[in-house]
C-alpha cells in the first residue's frame, strides 16, 4: 500500500496560499487512495473480470498523478538552493540548451501551452540528454527510459486558486522557489 506523503512543511511558501497548497495537498491524497483501491480492486476481481482493461487503464492515471505530485512537491521549498554554478546538471543544460537561459525559456514556454497537463524535465540516460515535454495527461505521453528531473503542474487546481488565469504569473513564482538540490539529486541517480 501507497501512503500519502506530507507536504504541510510547505505551507507559507512564498507565491502560494495556503489555501491553494492545502487544496492540492487534498488532491494528491485522493490520488494515493485511489492508487490503493485499484490495486486492491485488480487483486481481488483478477483478470478474468470483465472491468480488468478499465481498472487497468484507470490505475495509470491514478498512479501517475501520486507520483507526479510527489516530484512536484518535491521540489519546492521555502528556502529553495540554486542551481550549483559548476555542478553537473547545470553543465548539461548549457551543453543540450546552449545556456540555461534558452533552457528556461523552453521550460516556461512549454509549461505556457494551452491546456492543462504537466511540463516535465527529462533525463534520457541513453543518449545523455536532456529534454523539456508537455504531458497532457498523468498516464499517456511519457517517453519510455526517461527520468523525470523537475515538474511543475499546470493543471487548473495548481495555480487558479492564486492567480486566475495569470498562468504566467504562477509559472515565475514555481521557478523561484525549485529546491535545485533535490533537481541535482535526480540528476545524479539519474546517470
Amino acid at each position: 500500500m501507497y501512503e500519502a506523503k506530507n507536504y504541510e512543511h510547505l505551507l507559507g511558501l512564498p507565491g502560494f496560499s495556503d489555501n491553494a497548497l492545502k487544496t492540492h495537498f487534498t488532491l494528491y491524497q485522493g490520488y494515493v487512495t485511489n492508487t490503493n483501491k485499484f490495486l486492491e480492486i485488480l487483486a481481488k476481481e483478477g483478470t478474468d473480470s470483465p472491468d480488468f482493461a478499465g481498472f487497468k487503464r484507470r490505475f495509470g492515471w491514478e498512479f501517475n498523478g501520486m507520483r507526479l505530485h510527489e516530484y512536484y512537491f518535491g521540489t519546492l521549498s521555502k528556502t529553495p538552493v540554486k542551481l550549483t554554478e559548476d555542478g553537473p546538471l547545470l553543465a548539461k543544460i548549457k551543453e543540450d540548451s546552449g545556456s540555461y537561459e534558452n533552457w528556461e525559456k523552453d521550460f516556461k514556454a512549454t509549461a505556457m501551452m494551452r491546456g492543462i497537463g504537466w511540463a516535465i524535465l527529462y533525463h534520457d540516460p541513453i543518449a545523455d540528454k536532456l529534454i523539456n515535454v508537455w504531458i497532457e495527461q498523468h498516464h499517456s505521453g511519457h517517453l519510455a527510459g526517461l527520468k523525470p528531473l523537475l515538474n511543475i503542474d499546470v493543471f487548473e487546481h495548481a495555480f487558479m486558486l492564486d492567480y486566475g488565469t495569470k498562468r504566467a504569473d504562477y509559472i515565475e513564482a514555481f521557478m523561484k522557489v525549485i529546491d535545485w538540490k533535490v533537481v541535482e539529486e535526480r540528476f545524479a541517480q539519474a546517470e
